[in-house]
């Protein structure tokens, strides 16, 4: 088995935010023998990082040039500013892993010269290690392909798929724990105005949320047939379900997955067109 150690000695993450903290969160928790470098805009950002366990620093060409593995994960428009101050000569020979939204791997490898590159998206549940993560890249047969998978197992489950569905994922996945907390949140509103106190309800819909992952998880049939199952004629359930139909909820649900991968490639397009404009490679 290939571990994350065993070729990567020091993992640089080129943004510690959100998901770039996660991740460090994650793997200091997993692969303990990792030197990890963070880097950061602010010192807020830098100090944070610092205690998940990273080592810190604002120069991120010294991190790119310090690390076997780089992750990016900056804001998509910042990338740019980072392939600036890096330059060219510091990714030879490195594993690079973009967790961005949107940008392509033919934009990446344009601009990370001599390093084998991959475009993952994930989502803030690597901060418990329950994580989704996918993966695609244009290196078939390389050892940096499992030592990437061993790397997100530390967050969660890895699902290698082509690059065509990334965008999808990042609005189903990467987007998805928010939707899901706004539906909560909905939820648990509707419990207090008919009456039950918050943390009770809160308390409550976490489990059923938790409950329902796992049947689902476990039992080979469609969605539907759970709701079948909880549905009788003239019931509480089927009034709730009728409500949602007139309301248009599982449309607007679509809607919103569809909109969010739509904004992912979106920026991908943007972000390919600044950097081919301010690098001249036109």
């Amino acid at each position: 088995m290939i571990t994350v150690d065993r070729v990567a000695k020091t993992i640089a993450v080129i943004g510690a935010g959100k998901i770039g903290s996660a991740i460090i969160k994650s793997l200091n928790e997993c692969c303990r023998e990792v030197r990890i470098i963070a880097t950061g805009r602010r010192n807020e950002t830098l100090e944070n990082a610092r205690s998940l366990g990273a080592e810190v620093t604002k120069d991120n060409r010294e991190a790119v040039r310090s690390a076997d593995l780089v992750i990016l994960s900056v804001k998509p428009h910042h990338f740019p500013v980072v392939i600036k101050q890096v330059g060219s000569n510091a990714w030879g020979g490195k594993i690079v892993v973009s967790v961005m939204a949107g940008i392509k791997l033919a934009t990446l490898e344009s601009v990370i010269p001599n390093a084998e590159v991959y475009r993952a998206m994930t989502n803030v549940n690597a901060l418990v290690r329950k994580a989704s993560t996918a993966i695609a890249t244009l290196n078939s047969n390389s050892e940096g392909r499992l030592v990437v998978e061993d790397l997100f197992k530390c967050l969660g489950n890895v699902y290698w798929v082509p690059e065509e569905y990334l965008d999808i994922w990042t609005g189903l996945v990467g987007s998805g724990p928010a939707f899901i907390a706004e539906i909560i949140d909905a939820l648990v509103l509707g419990a207090v105005a008919s009456g039950m106190p918050r943390d009770i309800a809160y308390k409550a819909i976490l489990d059923v949320l938790e409950g329902t992952a796992v049947l689902l998880k476990n039992v080979d049939s469609h969605p539907a047939v759970i709701r079948d199952e909880v549905t009788t004629p003239a019931g509480t359930t089927i009034r709730g379900l009728m409500v949602m139909e007139e309301e248009g909820v599982k449309s607007a649900l679509m809607k919103t997955v569809e909109a969010a991968y739509k904004r992912s490639a979106e920026i991908g397009n943007e972000i390919d067109l600044r950097i081919r404009k301010e690098l001249n490679i036109l």
